[in-house]
Formats: C-alpha cells, sequence, structure tokens
C-alpha cells in the first residue's frame, strides 16, 4: 500500500484541483495525470511480470526445492521486505535512477520468494487465481480513479484490519488451526481490494501536487510498489484457498 511520505503539501482526496477554470489548463492537467497513472501500471505490470518469470524459472530449475531445505530460504523470505524499507524510507535521499534499480531488485527476490507456491499448488491453479486477480484488481482500481467518493476515510480501518491479519498469522504458526487460516485469508482479500482502490485514489489525488516537481519521477516508483504490493499480496491470499494443492 502507498505510505511514503508527499514531500509537499496535501490537498483533501476527492477533491477537485483549482486549475483556475481553464479548459486548456484542464485538459492538459488530465493529460499528465494519465500518462503519470499509465506509468505507475507499466512500471507495476512490469515488475509482477518480471517476478512471475524468475518464479517459474526458479522453481523448474529445482532450486527453490533445495532452497526450502537450506538456512538461505529465511534469506529470501526477508529480502523483499529489506528492499520495501529501503525504496520507501530512501524515496528523499535516493536518486531516481537508484529507486529503479531498487525496484527491479524487489521484483526479482519477490520471485524468488514467490517460487515456493509451484511446489504448493498446481500450476493450472496458480494460472487461475492469477487471471482471477488480475482481473479484480483492474475493477476495484478503476473504481479506485474513477469514484468521486472519498475514501480516505478507509485507511485507517484498511491498516488496522492489516495489523490484525499480521497478528493473527502469527497467532496462527502456533496454532495451526486450518479454520483460522481460512478467515486470514478472506479478510486478506478484502483488505487488499481495499486497499487497492484507497491506494489508486490517493496516487492520483497525490500527482496535484507533485506534478513539475523533479519527485514526480520517483513518485511513479513508489506508487508501482504500492500497487505491486496490494495486487501480489491479493493473489497470496486467494491462492491460499483457491488453489489446488499437489
Amino acid at each position: 500500500m502507498a505510505n511514503w511520505n508527499d514531500p509537499q503539501s496535501r490537498q483533501g482526496f476527492g477533491a477537485s484541483p483549482s486549475l483556475d477554470g481553464r479548459a486548456d489548463g484542464r485538459a492538459s492537467y488530465d493529460m499528465g495525470l494519465r500518462r503519470h497513472m499509465l506509468s505507475i501500471y507499466n512500471y507495476m505490470a512490469s515488475g509482477v511480470l518480471l517476478s512471475g518469470i524468475v518464479a517459474m524459472l526458479f522453481a523448474n530449475s529445482g532450486m527453490a526445492m533445495q532452497m526450502i531445505a537450506s538456512p538461505v530460504r529465511w534469506l529470501v523470505m526477508l529480502a523483499p521486505l529489506g528492499f520495501v524499507f529501503a525504496i520507501s524510507g530512501g524515496a528523499n535521499r535516493f536518486q531516481e535512477s537508484t529507486l529503479k534499480m531498487l525496484y527491479w531488485g524487489f521484483c526479482v527476490v519477490m520471485g524468488l520468494s514467490l517460487s515456493t507456491i509451484f511446489l504448493v499448488f498446481t500450476a493450472s491453479s496458480i494460472a487461475t487465481t492469477f487471471f482471477a486477480t488480475a482481473a479484480a484488481f483492474a475493477g476495484l482500481s478503476l473504481y479506485g480513479y474513477t469514484t468521486k467518493k472519498d475514501l480516505s476515510g478507509f485507511g485507517t480501518f484498511l491498516i488496522m484490519g492489516l495489523v490484525g491479519i499480521l497478528v493473527a498469522m502469527l497467532i496462527n504458526l502456533f496454532v495451526g488451526s486450518t479454520v483460522l487460516q481460512l478467515a486470514i485469508s478472506v479478510l486478506g482479500v478484502l483488505i487488499f481490494a481495499g486497499l487497492t482502490a484507497y491506494d489508486t485514489q490517493m496516487l492520483k489525488n497525490q500527482y496535484y501536487h507533485l506534478r513539475g516537481t523533479e519527485f514526480v519521477g520517483k513518485a511513479v516508483i513508489l506508487g508501482a510498489l504500492s500497487l505491486y504490493l496490494d495486487f501480489i499480496n491479493m493473489f497470496q491470499f486467494l491462492l491460499s484457498f483457491l488453489g489446488q494443492r499437489n
């Protein structure tokens, strides 16, 4: 989800930007916004594709199976989190090129981490769940982009729900309840579905303050990372109860 700091002052979500009532200014703004959001979606989709390719190649090579049986698995599992912290925390310090490099590095290590799903679930169920997630993501993101409703009020609720899921997942590591796991999966899908719409609207509204600044290029990478995380988490939670096991 998008949680990076806006270097400019923000206007309320859902508010219409003031462009001095000029039709040419409105058209120019809309064109710039479309280019900005398209860049975010392109980076996000390319990142998901890269992760998927890496995951399949790593699993088919047999290295994923070897990784599970070695301590390296912990490094691979935690590496994506380190990249997320580096990108989010270094947004104001790093150059745009550095953020891009970190983003692609994150997508690669995320692919290594995701490779284990090919050892657990059938390829057909993974593909089916992926396309179902893609369709849901597209619809939710479109809703967040086009709706006039202010979604900012859902942010705190969604974050609280996300924290609750993390706590429940930690508890279930010791309990091992299948019922609790199913509940976590269902709630996870709902929360990241909400975050998809919420983050899309936030990214759209942030462009008003970022356009014309040097930060706009960095915002593309940060926005792509936010939507990537929404997509991947929704996919994993869906797969946990829709996927057919080997």
